[in-house]
């Protein structure tokens, strides 16, 4: 049997269908209410949620000016996922209070650094169910390319979480040389990126 050559054209699926729910949920989450972080009250989903800084960090004053009136441009993407989300094993019930968790996570980050205050950070949230959980990476990947947010794409290293015991040997993220305070950061031994540069990094994108 003769067997043809790999023609890509053949194999690309394209979707203009799934361009426009992922567009229909990016265009639904910045209309969401605005709440501070965390939320005041806990609540079920999971999905995907948007953080925006008001402060005064001298180095986030181009963000902060741009939420004075709305909250219009992100410093952090992030999404809540089911348990099992990796494995396609997913547990997800209706008792499950991912998102909020993530976000209190994220306020208790904030809060227990130096140069931040948490009440300077508000969000904005969309709760996904059923077969819209599949929407969540794109969802959040679509934001992400949009608002080009400066905790993922400049400043690294927000979301990370504890490496546990014996993996202390490796370096601290760009955010929290900026950001000192996190314990379990505190404990990192690798050569951390040096301040001058995350610094001249954050001017150049702004």
């Amino acid at each position: 049997m003769s067997l043809p050559s790999v023609n890509p054209d053949r194999h690309t699926f394209r979707s203009p269908k799934f361009k426009s729910v992922v567009k229909e949920a990016v265009e639904f989450l910045t209309k969401t209410p605005v709440h501070p972080l965390p939320p005041a009250t806990d609540f079920v989903g999971v999905g995907v949620y948007v953080l925006y800084y008001l402060g005064s960090f001298d180095y986030y004053s181009h963000i902060a000016r741009q939420n004075q009136q709305d909250c219009r441009q992100p410093i952090y993407i992030g999404k809540a996922v089911p348990a099992g989300w990796r494995t396609a094993r997913t547990a997800h019930t209706d008792q499950d209070k991912a998102l909020y968790q993530r976000l209190q996570e994220h306020a208790r980050s904030i809060a227990s650094v130096e140069n931040l205050e948490v009440h300077d950070f508000y969000c904005r949230f969309m709760i996904l169910n059923g077969v819209e959980t599949d929407l969540i990476s794109a969802v959040e990947s679509e934001l992400i390319r949009t608002y080009t947010p400066l905790w993922n794409t400049v400043v690294d290293g927000f979301g990370n979480h504890d490496p546990g015991k014996g993996r202390y040997n490796q370096a601290r993220s760009e955010w929290d040389v900026l950001h000192r305070g996190r314990s379990w950061a505190d404990r990192l031994t690798g050569p951390a990126p040096q301040w001058e540069d995350i610094i001249a990094e954050i001017r150049q994108s702004s």
